[in-house]
């Protein structure tokens, strides 16, 4: 699975949501979030699951069908929205997280850089 586009993100960080843990399988996730999905160009098949988040709004998760990777996530609230997991990129260096979300369902153990904003849940609902 490839994808690809030439817009910048509008927003990265990393998400300490109970959903987020169980899926990476630690802590948090972390996300680079693309304003226009139409413009992703993505290339070969992913399969899909729904969950509903934190937030109560309802996810679609992609991951690759051979290898189990996660890939992206779209918000069915916010579809024009596409989320890309930070380890899925080719050079995973590019990914410079803004903010830490969902801190309330944190643990002591997953320590974030402090110097980064930390709120208790998302900050667009």
């Amino acid at each position: 699975i490839r994808y690809e586009t030439n817009d910048e993100p509008i927003f990265q960080n990393h998400c300490q949501c109970s959903d987020c843990q169980k899926r990476s399988g630690t802590g948090h996730g972390s996300y680079l979030t693309f304003g226009q999905r139409a413009d992703m160009a993505i290339t070969g098949e992913v399969s899909t699951w729904r969950v509903a988040g934190a937030s109560g709004n309802e996810k679609i998760h992609t991951f690759c069908p051979t290898c189990g990777t996660p890939v992206f996530l779209i918000p069915v609230a916010m579809p024009e929205l596409i989320v890309v997991h930070a380890a899925s990129l080719d050079d995973p260096e590019q990914f410079s997280p803004q903010m830490v979300t969902y801190t309330s369902h944190g643990h002591a153990w997953d320590k974030m850089d402090p110097s980064l904003q930390a709120v208790e849940r998302m900050p667009w609902g």
